[in-house]
């Protein structure tokens, strides 16, 4: 009979410090390539047309795909994450157009400093507290120029609770993750066990991501002189449907 040594890891207030500092974050979605993160910025850049010389700054930047693909297009690109995993990864991209900095959202970084603030990929709606969400959305606002753009990638909440998948199994090498979901108290829950059959150990992290409305998000970002100007529902710019779309992409211009 096989023994586990039992590593049940409490993430609670701060669970995103754990989760994505964890090396099992990087392997259960490590389908994220930079193939698809380089159709996306195409994409974007193609409606933004930014200048030459314009400075970007990307929040919760991860491994940097998204930053060092801007950085390749010859802008200025600076990338900011809690996670020093994360960060000691992207910096092996850093070059004279590239930096990286493990530096906690909530806290203001650089004022009035960059031409854009991407936010990608639902890394935003983490905190325990409207405050913190706020916050974080301020430190984006206070990094813009005056008139400088903010985009910013979030889930469409009505379509995911719709269409929520309560329980999925998958595999990556010896590693096992069972993944619960549920939609409790205006978040999205997600449990994720995990059994890693080659270090005989399991743990346990969860993610809990609140279910903003395109709505709350209107509200959020006039509290900050945050313009709207236009919303997206998917990486392929179709317009949003709240029943339909995948994706709630908003860029908002610093009033």
């Amino acid at each position: 009979m096989e023994v586990f040594n039992e590593l049940a890891v409490e993430i609670q207030k701060h669970w995103f410090k754990d989760w994505f500092n964890s090396p099992y974050y990087h392997l259960l979605y490590s389908n994220r390539n930079t193939a698809e993160a380089s159709v996306f910025i195409d994409k974007l850049l193609q409606y933004l047309r930014p200048p030459a010389n314009a400075t970007m700054l990307d929040v919760a930047c991860g491994t940097g795909r998204h930053s060092g693909y801007l950085a390749s297009k010859g802008y200025t690109v600076t990338g900011i994450d809690l996670s020093i995993r994360s960060i000691n990864i992207a910096k092996k991209l850093e070059n004279s157009h590239l930096s990286f900095f493990q530096h906690d959202m909530r806290l203001p970084f650089r004022v009035n400093y960059f031409d854009l603030v991407f936010n990608f990929f639902t890394s935003f709606g983490y905190f325990d507290t409207a405050r913190e969400n706020e916050n974080a959305l301020r430190t984006m606002k206070n990094a813009l120029k005056p008139g400088g753009r903010l985009v910013l990638d979030y889930l469409n909440s009505p379509f995911i609770a719709a269409n929520l998948v309560p329980n999925e199994v998958k595999e990556k090498g010896d590693v096992v993750f069972d993944i619960v979901r549920e939609m409790n108290g205006g978040k999205f829950q997600k449990q994720i066990n995990i059994l890693d059959r080659a270090r005989m150990q399991r743990a346990v992290f969860t993610e809990n991501v609140s279910a903003f409305t395109l709505l709350d998000f209107e509200e959020m970002f006039a509290r900050q002189g945050l313009q709207i100007t236009e919303v997206f529902g998917d990486y392929h710019f179709n317009s949003y449907d709240e029943e339909h779309s995948p994706r709630l992409i908003l860029v908002a211009e610093k009033q």
